[in-house]
C-alpha cells in the first residue's frame, strides 16, 4: 500500500512560527537552491583547507627539524615517521591489487628525484609490455629522502606495491682507506682524456653500490628475484609469460640483453685484480664456465683449474638491464669477491663499473648454461637498441621496433662472442633477408 505521505494533503505542515527563515525561501524554490549551493562551496572550501594543514605540518615539522634520520627509513613505520603519514591515513589509501605473478620479485630502481619523469617513462613501458599481467612490486632506492610528488607519481604508475628505500650514507662514500689526493689526480688525468664520467665521483659512487651494496638493502630481504630498471628506458614488445619463473624453472641465475665492449681506460687494473682473487679463492672457479667469453681463443675452465689465465677482450653484459638472481650476489663467492674489489680501490682511482663486476663474477663462478639471453626482448638505453630479429615477434604485433637499427651487429658489440660460445635464442641472431 503506498505511503499517506504520498498524499499532498495528508503531508506534515512546517509552522512558520518555529522556522521562519526556512518557511520563507521554503516559498521561493530559487533562494532556496542557491542557499544550499553557497553553503555547500563553504563547506569545500574549509574542509580542503582544513586537509591540507593536516597533511602539511606534519611534514615539514619532521624533515625541518631534522628530528628523523633520513638514512634509516627501511621500515612501514619508519617511513611514516619521516614523511609525517600516519597508519590511518595509509589505512585509507585504496590498496595495490593483489600480486599475479608468483615469484619472489621486484622491479628495483636506483632514481633520483629530478628523474622522476624518466623513472614514469620506464615505469610506464615496463607495466604496459609487461608488468599489468603480473603486477609484481616495484623498490625504489635513492641516497637522498623521496619527495611527496615522486612517491604519489610513482604510486599512482604502478600495478603492484612501491617500496622507496634510503641508501645507507657509508654506502655511498669514499671508503676510510682510500687515498682521496690520489682520487683526485687519477680523475684529472682521466678527465684530460675525455673519458666519460671521468669528473663524477656520484657515478663511482653509484657503480661502487650497485656492484657491492644494492642486494643488501632491507627492503629486498624477503625477494629471491630482481629486474633492474633505468630511468629513460625503452621496452619494444610485449612480454607474455613470466620471466622470473622462467628463470627459476629453467634452472638460471643472470639474464642480460646486451653485451659491449668496456673502456679500457676505465678498468686498466680489473682483470689482474680477478686473476689474483681467484688464485687466492680457487674453489669459486666453476667448470664450463664463460672464460672463453672474456679471453678469445680460450676455453672454459675445466674441474680442477685453479686460475685463469690469458687477456682480457673486455667484453661485459650491459648491466643496466638485469633479471637476476639475488641469491648469488649473497653468495660468499660473491661476497668476497667485492670486499677483495673494493680493498684494491679501483672504484675510486679508476672508475670500475657494475657492468665488467658483475659480469666476471657470473661468467667465472656459474656454469655457462646459468646466463640467459633475452633475445626475445627489444629494448633501448640510449644510446643503443636492440630489436628481436625473427618474424613472428614483428608480424604478430608483439614488437614494434627497427630490425634494422640494431645493436646486436654493431661493431661495437659482443654478442657474436656470445652466439660463438654459447649459441642463440629465439629473437637473437637471426638476419634479415
Amino acid at each position: 500500500m503506498a505511503s499517506s505521505y504520498k498524499d499532498k494533503t495528508t503531508l506534515p505542515r512546517m509552522n512558520p512560527t518555529t522556522n521562519t527563515l526556512f518557511w520563507r525561501y521554503r516559498r521561493h524554490p530559487k533562494w532556496s537552491r542557491i542557499l544550499q549551493l553557497v553553503m555547500a562551496v563553504a563547506f569545500i572550501i574549509c574542509l580542503i583547507g582544513f586537509s591540507r594543514f593536516l597533511a602539511d605540518t606534519p611534514k615539514t615539522k619532521v624533515l625541518k627539524n631534522g628530528a628523523y634520520d633520513s638514512s634509516k627509513i627501511y621500515t612501514l613505520k619508519d617511513f611514516t615517521n619521516a614523511y609525517g603519514i600516519s597508519q590511518k591515513d595509509l589505512s585509507m589509501l585504496v590498496p595495490a591489487p593483489e600480486q599475479i605473478g608468483k615469484e619472489k620479485a621486484t622491479l628495483i630502481m636506483l632514481v633520483r628525484n629530478r628523474e622522476l619523469n624518466d623513472a614514469l617513462k620506464s615505469m610506464r613501458a615496463m607495466e604496459d609490455r609487461f608488468n599489468r599481467k603480473f603486477r609484481y612490486p616495484w623498490t625504489f632506492l635513492n641516497d637522498e629522502p623521496f619527495t611527496q610528488d615522486f612517491i604519489n607519481y610513482t604510486t599512482g604508475m604502478a600495478s603492484g606495491n612501491t617500496y622507496y628505500g634510503l641508501i645507507n650514507k657509508d654506502q655511498w662514500s669514499i671508503p676510510h682507506h682510500i687515498d682521496q689526493d690520489k682520487v683526485k689526480a687519477n680523475m684529472e688525468t682521466m678527465v684530460s682524456k675525455n673519458v666519460i664520467y671521468a669528473g663524477s665521483m656520484s657515478y663511482r659512487h653509484m657503480c661502487r653500490y650497485n656492484s657491492g651494496f644494492f642486494y643488501r638493502h632491507p627492503l629486498l630481504a624477503n625477494f629471491q628475484w630482481y629486474w633492474r630498471v633505468e630511468p629513460g628506458v625503452e621496452y619494444f614488445c610485449d612480454i607474455d609469460y613470466d620471466v622470473f619463473e622462467y628463470m627459476r624453472v629453467h634452472d638460471k641465475v643472470y639474464g642480460f640483453v646486451m653485451a659491449m665492449y668496456e673502456y679500457l681506460v676505465t678498468i686498466e687494473t680489473l682483470w689482474d685484480s680477478t686473476k689474483e682473487f681467484i688464485k687466492k679463492h680457487p674453489q669459486y672457479l666453476a667448470s664450463d664456465n664463460s672464460l672463453d667469453f672474456f679471453v678469445d681463443n680460450h676455453p672454459p675452465t675445466k674441474s680442477g683449474e685453479k686460475e685463469i689465465t690469458g687477456n682480457y677482450n673486455l667484453c661485459h653484459f650491459w648491466s643496466n638491464f638485469e633479471i637476476a638472481s639475488l641469491d648469488f650476489w649473497r653468495s660468499q663467492a660473491y661476497q668476497d669477491y667485492f670486499s677483495y674489489l673494493d680493498s684494491e680501490g679501483g672504484f675510486f682511482y679508476e672508475r670500475w663499473g657494475d657492468a665488467p663486476i658483475h659480469s666476471l663474477a657470473v661468467g667465472l663462478f656459474l656454469p655457462k648454461t646459468k646466463i640467459h639471453h633475452f633475445g626475445d626482448i627489444g629494448y633501448r638505453h640510449p644510446p643503443y637498441s636492440r630489436c628481436p630479429q625473427d618474424v613472428e615477434s614483428h608480424q604478430s604485433g608483439r614488437c614494434f621496433c627497427s630490425r634494422r637499427d640494431h645493436f646486436d651487429d654493431d661493431g661495437y658489440s659482443c654478442l657474436p662472442r656470445w652466439w660463438n660460445v654459447a649459441g642463440q635464442s629465439v629473437g637473437a641472431g637471426i638476419k634479415l633477408d
